[in-house]
């Protein structure tokens, strides 16, 4: 199979989102997991745009090993200069060059000629192999450029040194099977093509970015400018996750692979939106937080029985985990019992009818029915659960040259139980204590901390989720002090843990009994 180059542009196209300006160290923290994940090619930033953008170049240029490093420059000395100095340091590096062809931009944006154009695309290629053999060339607006004269200016800079000549469908405006034809007509029309590599870089402003760059690899295009969840200017850039996922899902039709590690996919992802602050949305094709999850019975009894039903990948591929069943409203009685087991119950037929009706009148209030909720409804059948644990007092030392130290009581039963642990904060340092006076040392899933009411005296409410033995509860605590509330919180959290267990030990010794 072919292999197509990835050339990754998020700290480049990418950070011209609106709203996702970049500083440079963040940019050399993408750039580094951008190598980890396996693109070829990083385009790092446009050097004269800025001082800021220039050192981030530079700075990727110096450290990150293994991808080759690009820089965009315009068409004119400055620009290339620029891209050249901050692109020294790179073992591989590559001056990626453009100047508009379409009749729109010359009339309107450059008031140039064809032979203008023509010429000083020439130039520009020679002027960048004085510093680099590894040149672009884009004609930016392609899609929109006469195709004869596309095919000159291509066919010219590929004379002049260009190795990789980039097709740009700049505004989103091409269609899937006209992009297509482009990219075949230049395999046949360009007469020195053999010598220099295809790539495309196109915009979703049609919502069609991924599929022009997968009509234009079946044509014949070696390489894709692409970003990490596809952020890019206006409505973004070709993604990435989702045209290696394509690639990898559908070899049997594009005969093309990549050197990507899919495994660094959703963590590249996450990274990506972390410091640019762009949520990636829920249904988003193959990062988004719904793209494994399932909530229709049908599907979720067709996943459970064979996964390949309703999932034509793994989440696994792009480092994920497992699949979720989310339950809610749609789900059936297979995922409902599933989950059940999963979190320790089992309960007779009769039982499970009830306990079923329950869910799905539940169901019906609340958008996602979650472990907890599913206890409480098996509660009804069983014992009722007892706080175990009550916090008597909580004491806390911490600073800048203190190391953070809690003494907590507890009470249980009527008798008092009192230790001291250290920790990395107080908060910490309160967690080891209670597990200390507990026993049980369960793992902090997630913690989250915000205020219910208003001004300097606020409530602040605590909640925390904890995982042990496979089971995952939540718990939640309220205090002016949000390291009382922290230490209430873990406490409600922990009672709910040794319910859990005496519950299910109810459970165990009642199947005993009555099989």
């Amino acid at each position: 199979m072919r292999r197509i180059t990835i050339f990754d542009t998020t700290l480049r196209d990418g950070e011209q989102c609106p709203g996702a300006s970049l500083t440079p160290p963040e940019k050399l923290e993408i750039a580094k997991q951008l190598a980890r994940l396996g693109v070829d090619v990083i385009e790092a930033g446009f050097p004269i745009a800025s001082p800021g953008d220039a050192q981030a170049v530079k700075t990727i240029a110096q450290t990150v090993k293994g991808p080759t490093i690009a820089a965009l420059a315009r068409s004119l000395s400055a620009d290339i200069d620029a891209a050249a100095a901050a692109l020294a340091p790179a073992k591989k590096k590559r001056l990626h060059v453009f100047l508009a062809t379409s009749p729109i931009h010359r009339k309107y944006k450059l008031r140039k000629a064809q032979r203008e154009i023509l010429r000083q695309s020439v130039w520009a290629v020679k002027y960048a192999k004085r510093y680099s053999d590894d040149v672009e060339f884009s004609p930016e607006d392609a899609s929109r450029t006469e195709p004869e004269f596309l095919y000159r200016v291509l066919e010219a800079v590929i004379e002049a040194g260009a190795t990789t000549v980039n097709i740009p469908d700049t505004v989103g405006f091409a269609i899937p099977d006209e992009f297509g034809r482009l990219i075949k007509g230049i395999v046949e029309r360009v007469p020195n093509i053999e010598r220099a590599r295809i790539s495309v870089h196109c915009h979703n402003d049609l919502g069609l970015s991924v599929p022009n760059s997968l009509a234009a690899i079946k044509n014949g295009a070696g390489q894709v400018e692409c970003t990490i969840n596809g952020i890019g200017e206006r409505a973004g850039n070709a993604s990435l996750e989702e045209i290696i996922m394509t690639l990898k899902v559908r070899p049997d039709f594009y005969q093309a692979t990549t050197g990507i590690d899919t495994t660094q996919i959703y963590k590249t992802s996450r990274l990506v939106s972390t410091l640019t602050g762009l949520v990636v949305q829920p249904n988003k094709a193959v990062v988004g937080g719904n793209a494994f999850r399932h909530e229709s019975g049908i599907h979720q009894d067709g996943i459970l029985k064979f996964r390949q039903t309703y999932e034509i990948m793994r989440p696994e591929d792009i480092g994920l985990g497992e699949s979720r069943l989310v339950l809610g409203k749609h789900s059936g009685r297979h995922a409902f019992v599933k989950r059940l087991h999963a979190i320790g119950f089992r309960l007779t037929a009769k039982e499970l009818e009830q306990a079923f009706g329950r869910f799905k009148a539940l169901a019906d209030k609340k958008k996602e029915v979650f472990d907890e909720d599913l206890a409480a409804i098996v509660e009804e059948e069983l014992p009722a659960a007892q706080e175990t644990y009550k916090l008597a007092y909580v004491h806390t030392t911490s600073g800048s040259d203190t190391v953070p130290t809690a003494t907590i009581r507890l009470t249980k039963e009527g008798k008092e139980l009192q230790d001291a642990a250290c920790g990395d904060g107080p908060v910490d340092a309160c967690y080891k204590t209670i597990d200390r006076l507990t026993g049980i040392s369960p793992e902090l899933v997630d913690y989250s901390l915000h205020a219910v009411t208003k001004g300097k005296d606020a409530l602040g409410e605590v909640v925390v989720r904890l995982r042990h033995h496979g089971a995952e509860v939540a718990g939640r605590g309220t205090s002016t002090d949000i390291i009382e509330a922290s230490a209430k919180a873990y406490l409600n959290a922990v009672n709910k843990l040794v319910s859990s267990s005496a519950r299910r030990s109810y459970l165990k010794r009642r199947e005993t009994l009555h099989p």
